[in-house]
């Protein structure tokens, strides 16, 4: 039988309620991660590096092998992944065909990072700032839509700290954003609660208007390079950063070539709460880290790059 119309919305308000239930569970299991995994040091001289918008499997191998080599090198006591690790065009608002969907790939895709990382930083701090891809992600998990449902069987039973890693290498999950948020507008609100501050010295979050909060620190998202230098009584002249991505910019779906791919390490003085930032320009055929040469091999050249 096929339903009226009237039958039809009442199936789809029903659906939205069940969701709205579900996601108010998730709300509360997410925000349980957010200081589960803490590794306080008492050193005076702290040392955080931030990447963001790697976007799964979308990342550049170069920026990829640079940023592992470097966080060896530095043992940063904190590590902040700062928003868009994920990608997940599945749950895009441009058309994909459904027959490509790979979300079980991206996700295992995200872990084998993050065991790299736990491997070459058994000690540092791992904090994940929930970025818009990572919200997409959790509210579409919940959601009781039957077409969804069947597009994400592969995911059913997986639970916060399970899609996300977050237990199996020691995450801390910074995720305050509320999944019952309807409209665009609620949706970005509600993404800007997510940001952390550390030694009470510098902010990192994944959107630019963190910027106006008076912190050093560093966003994401716009998959370009910016400093703006600011001042104030507290910190002095200090610079904030809008970070490049760790996306690879030959993308013949988009205009990746007016991106910059990058990575920053800032370096705090928690007594004097300075800090010196140091970004890491991965943009092209080689990068510099502590005057230590890298040079991208033949097989990180990225001609092109499916969705």
């Amino acid at each position: 039988m096929t339903l009226s119309r009237h039958a039809h919305r009442l199936e789809k308000d029903i659906a939205k309620h069940a969701s709205v239930d579900i996601q108010r569970q998730m709300n509360a299991d997410k925000r349980e991660w957010e200081g589960a995994y803490l590794r306080p040091s008492n050193r005076r001289w702290q040392t955080t590096l931030v990447f963001n918008d790697v976007h799964d499997r979308n990342c550049d191998p170069f920026f990829r092998r640079v940023l592992l080599d470097t966080i060896r090198r530095v043992q940063p006591e904190k590590i902040v992944l700062n928003g868009d690790i994920f990608d997940l065009p599945e749950f895009s608002k441009h058309i994909q065909d459904p027959r490509e969907f790979a979300v079980v790939e991206r996700i295992q895709w995200v872990h084998a990072l993050l065991s790299d990382i736990r491997a070459v930083a058994p000690d540092s701090e791992i904090l994940f700032v929930e970025g818009n891809h990572e919200f997409r992600l959790l509210r579409h998990t919940a959601e009781q839509n039957e077409a969804l449902m069947v597009v994400l069987a592969d995911l059913h039973g997986f639970t916060v700290p399970k899609l996300l890693g977050l237990e199996k290498f020691e995450v801390n999950f910074i995720a305050r954003a509320d999944l019952t948020a309807w409209t665009e507008k609620a949706i970005k609100d509600e993404l800007r609660k997510n940001y952390v501050i550390l030694w009470d010295s510098v902010l990192f979050g994944h959107f630019p208007e963190m910027r106006s909060m008076g912190y050093p620190g560093g966003n994401g998202h716009h998959h370009k390079h910016i400093v703006w230098p600011a001042y104030s009584p507290l910190f002095g002249p200090y610079e904030w950063h809008q970070l490049g991505c760790g996306h690879a910019r030959e993308a013949s779906y988009c205009n990746g070539e007016r991106w910059s791919n990058g990575f920053l390490l800032a370096h705090v003085d928690t007594h004097t709460r300075r800090t010196q930032f140091e970004y890491v320009d991965v943009s092209h055929t080689h990068a510099i880290v502590g005057g230590k040469f890298y040079a991208r091999d033949e097989n990180e050249r990225v001609l092109d790059l499916a969705a």
